[in-house]
């Protein structure tokens, strides 16, 4: 059971974090692409392209009425996911689309928080969609006008759990460099990883559910008199990786771009094995369930939620702000929880929540903050 509640974090003696300084999150904005369509423009879009495999439209429709998203964004147009396109046009792509949003995102950030670029220390960049070399990081110093001496954190391959774990690193960094701003960014162009040629139910899936998108938190450690705006305040994270189960979710490499890895166990996994990992992070933290005023989760699809919102005691349709992003974004990877964290704050929540999301590994990331 999840409690409303306006009174601040109770730090309690015994926590292992106990004395660490807060992490202040001073804005947290998106970005999407200009290209927008429908479930229905997406189903029909799947009719014309795999309507030549008997029974297969059958199966699809019934994953696209069940994914729980109404509307998606996109880098290319809808008719870009009919034809074959390889490595060379799939990098293109992601690096000026990429690059295009995460500038977008934080600019916004910085806007918002009335922080000038130039004062950023740090930078944290996640995207596992797709590979630039010199990576995005660097590529993003000039137009956003960070200070060449700004140091540069790219991480890869965290899938879904990227926005949790991206949000703690950046914690993380802030702690150890207070009073300097820190910039998370995060990228995912889950679209461009469609494979045309690919029937398996794997892709049907990951073409029902995907959207793109890109977030930004701007973020600094110190008292509250240090920090002009105080959105939200990071107090600690944790991991938790369940030994074989690397087959559970991620990419495979092939001829063409990546090839999605979903098992069907994903949602029995939720279910039955999340709540008691994090269950421990807050017995760790000093707190329980109870003391809980909202959960921040990432929405992997309508089952996923299903699955959420038993494992943690919610009546159905309880995780409000991750329903309401998947059916409004889709499922953008590490993209989506930082969409329904902005999401949460707009909406006027407080008090302590539980942020949480599953990627690659098969791994659990968690962070607890306090909202307000």
């Amino acid at each position: 059971m999840l409690i409303a509640s306006d009174a601040p974090l109770s730090l309690s003696p015994a926590n292992t974090w106990a004395g660490q300084i807060p992490v202040h999150i001073a804005a947290v904005s998106t970005a999407y692409p200009r290209f927008c369509f429908t479930q229905g423009e997406a189903l029909a879009a799947a009719a014309r392209i795999f309507g030549h495999a008997s029974g297969l439209m059958e199966r699809m429709a019934s994953a696209y009425g069940n994914a729980g998203v109404q509307s998606r964004h996109s880098c290319v147009p809808l008719e870009w996911y009919g034809t074959a396109h390889g490595w060379p046009e799939r990098a293109r792509l992601y690096e000026e689309n990429a690059l295009a949003l995460l500038i977008e995102a934080g600019q916004k950030a910085l806007a918002a928080a009335g922080v000038l670029a130039k004062d950023v220390a740090a930078t944290i960049t996640v995207s596992s969609t797709g590979i630039a070399t010199p990576s995005l990081d660097s590529l993003l110093q000039g137009p956003l006008g960070l200070s060449p001496a700004t140091q540069r954190l790219p991480v890869f391959g965290l899938g879904c759990a990227g926005g949790a774990i991206g949000l703690a690193r950046a914690a993380a960094m802030a702690r150890s460099m207070p009073g300097r701003w820190i910039l998370f960014l995060c990228v995912e162009l889950c679209g461009l990883t469609f494979r045309a040629a690919d029937n398996s139910k794997q892709n049907i899936i990951a073409a029902a559910i995907f959207g793109d998108g890109a977030a930004a938190v701007l973020l600094r450690a110190g008292g509250a008199g240090d920090s002009p705006i105080s959105r939200a305040r990071v107090h600690a994270w944790s991991e938790h990786t369940w030994p074989e189960t690397r087959d559970i979710m991620g990419w495979r490499v092939e001829d063409d771009g990546l090839g999605v890895i979903f098992s069907r166990s994903i949602p029995h996994l939720v279910c039955t094995k999340l709540r008691p990992v994090t269950d421990v992070f807050l017995r760790d933290c000093g707190l329980t369930q109870e003391d809980l005023a909202g959960l921040i989760v990432h929405p992997g699809g309508e089952r996923v939620l299903e699955a959420l919102e038993s494992a943690y005691g919610l009546a159905p349709g309880g995780l409000v702000h991750a329903r309401a992003v998947l059916a409004e974004r889709g499922n953008m990877s590490a993209v989506t929880v930082l969409a329904v964290l902005e999401r949460t704050l707009a909406a006027g929540e407080k008090g302590p929540h539980l942020m949480t999301a599953l990627g690659p590994g098969f791994s659990a990331a968690t962070c607890l903050m306090d909202l307000g």
